[in-house]
């Protein structure tokens, strides 16, 4: 089992506010994130394309390791995960994920690949952690 930690820091009101994000690794250091960066596709991060970016590695990791018990090995992966964020209600909700996959596989054929993805896309612990729609297009490269 393992345990790791991201923060975040605010100062301000939602709209003049100014957030930090930062990692445990390092890889995020006070990196800014506020509502412009996540409303108004202005400069920053935000937790959305963080989330894209851990379901993306997720279920990419998932997928190596699927591919290997079938004796595949990628030459390459490349994932994207378009993460939605809509107003429903009130409030805002993350509605829908789409993983699109990129993948070079020699010795496997199309129908292998959706299956051993589908299965990635199911069993990988960020789709796990969703409440929400997640769908998956991949294709040989």
């Amino acid at each position: 089992m393992t345990t790791t930690s991201g923060s975040a820091k605010w100062q301000g009101g939602i709209k003049d506010g100014k957030g930090a994000i930062s990692t445990k690794s390092g890889a995020l250091k006070d990196y800014p994130y506020g509502f412009a960066s996540r409303f108004e596709g202005k400069p920053g991060s935000n937790p959305e394309e963080l989330l894209g970016a851990a379901h993306a590695a997720c279920f990419t990791m998932a997928l190596s390791l699927i591919l290997g018990e079938a004796k595949l090995t990628a030459e390459q992966m490349e994932t994207k995960a378009d993460v939605a964020l809509e107003k429903v209600g009130d409030g805002f909700s993350i509605t829908s994920v789409h993983l699109t996959l990129n993948a070079k596989v020699p010795g496997a054929d199309n129908a292998k690949l959706q299956e051993l993805a589908g299965m990635a896309k199911a069993g990988c612990p960020v789709s796990k952690l969703f409440n929400t729609k997640i769908t998956l297009d991949a294709k040989l490269v």
